[in-house]
């Protein structure tokens, strides 16, 4: 006699999907709400842009002073707040710290493509 009939074998596999996308999802909320570090960076804050095509993230580069005669390097990073984002945009060609938070393992560059979120900027006058 046959104990796994299809319908039990259905709901297994239905319960066992359900189960995979919720430790998915509970994996993407840590990520995102757990900073692995936070900091500060100061540069002159060169280019801010929204871009994508499905999943749209505000991305800035920041060249960090460095000592003179040195090639600047540059700090990219990505914005998730909407209303920080409109404060990056206006402040872009000038001397800026950012206040960032890392968050490393996010499963996809739907959420930005670099590690740094910034959650806040000074404007060096």
């Amino acid at each position: 006699m046959n104990t796994h009939t299809p319908n039990k074998i259905l709901k297994g596999l239905i319960l066992m999907t359900l189960m995979a996308l919720g430790l998915f999802t509970l994996y993407v909320f840590l990520t995102l709400n757990w900073s692995y570090s936070t900091g500060e960076r100061a540069g002159f804050l060169q280019k801010v842009s929204n871009k994508g095509w499905i999943c749209k993230t505000w991305e800035g580069e920041l060249s960090l002073v460095a000592m003179p005669g040195a090639a600047p390097e540059k700090f990219l990073f990505t914005v998730r707040d909407e209303s920080v984002a409109l404060k990056v945009s206006a402040a872009a060609g000038k001397r800026v710290t950012l206040n960032y938070e890392q968050h490393k393992g996010l499963p996809s560059s739907c959420f930005g493509d670099t590690d740094y979120f910034v959650v806040g900027l000074t404007v060096i006058e």
